[in-house]
């Protein structure tokens, strides 16, 4: 029997996966091992330190259910989410649009509406019209793409989030035109805080941060022979651009308001153009 120490601790965990079959398995799990035993030692972690962190990992667990994904709220808030994203497309085209956090509040199965529909529904808010043409990156636009939209409302919940609002409120799929365009209505959307109410909310104010989101809508496009963009837009003049708790937004997707009209009524819109990737071959 090995006498275990600080030292000799690492290289021993990594010879118990040296049989693992999975290469990929292998690599992630020996790189996760050699990392967390580096940071133990160098912080000189305590037993009632990690305690607490591993109650915390708990409770983050707990309260994890069907419309509240904490592990997805606490990887955002740490910056891990916004890097996988930048890992992930570090090799796009520098031409193609940049891409944001999908986040926690998507939902799948929401309907395709015809062009032009408003997705607020009843829900109280300034109008606006969202508008924009979707192309690849030699600037062809994309007829028939499939762009999925999803936003918060201006009370800053999300229908998941809010009894009073109907399912699905807010949240809709289009298809570009022949000439790759898109429209549709909608509230303007408002900065928001991300559930603070729960471990992660307790971790912010621990480290002296503020859980606020700046205002933006999601979209999620995606053609055939194309990369799918998951993305949004975030509103220009919003006081967290710079403070994102999430650090989803960047400067390329900052989009601002400029004054249209719509049956003869003043209405602003948020126009922004959409450039997609090639697909990877």
């Amino acid at each position: 029997m090995r006498n275990l120490t600080e030292k000799n601790l690492t290289a021993t965990a990594l010879e118990r996966i040296s049989e693992c079959g999975d290469p990929r398995l292998k690599e992630v799990t020996t790189a996760l091992i050699r990392h967390l035993h580096d940071f133990a030692r160098e912080v000189r972690l305590t037993p009632d330190e990690w305690n607490v962190a591993i109650k915390f990992l708990t409770e983050v667990g707990h309260i994890t259910d069907d419309k509240r994904q904490e592990f997805i709220l606490l990887s955002d808030t740490l910056g891990l989410s916004a890097l996988v994203d930048l890992i992930a497309n570090e090799g796009k085209s520098a031409a193609s649009t940049d891409s944001s956090l999908l986040g926690p509040f998507y939902v799948d199965g929401v309907r395709e509406m015809p062009l032009g529909t408003d997705i607020a529904g009843e829900t109280a808010g300034e109008r606006v019209i969202v508008r924009g043409i979707v192309s690849s990156i030699n600037r062809k636009p994309l007829a028939g793409a499939l762009i999925d939209v999803w936003q918060a409302a201006p009370n800053g919940l999300y229908d998941v989030q809010d009894p009073n609002q109907p399912e699905k409120n807010l949240r809709g799929k289009f298809r570009t035109d022949a000439e790759g365009k898109f429209n549709f209505r909608s509230v303007k959307p408002a900065s928001y805080p991300i559930p603070f109410d729960g471990p992660v909310g307790k971790m912010l104010r621990a480290l002296g941060r503020h859980p606020y989101r700046p205002a933006h809508v999601h979209f999620m496009i995606s053609a055939p022979h194309h990369r799918t963009l998951t993305t949004a837009l975030y509103i220009d003049g919003d006081k967290y651009l710079d403070s994102d708790a999430v650090f989803g937004s960047r400067q390329s997707l900052v989009a601002g308001y400029r004054s249209s009209s719509e049956g003869g009524s003043a209405i602003d819109a948020l126009e922004f153009d959409f450039i997609l990737d090639a697909e990877a071959s």
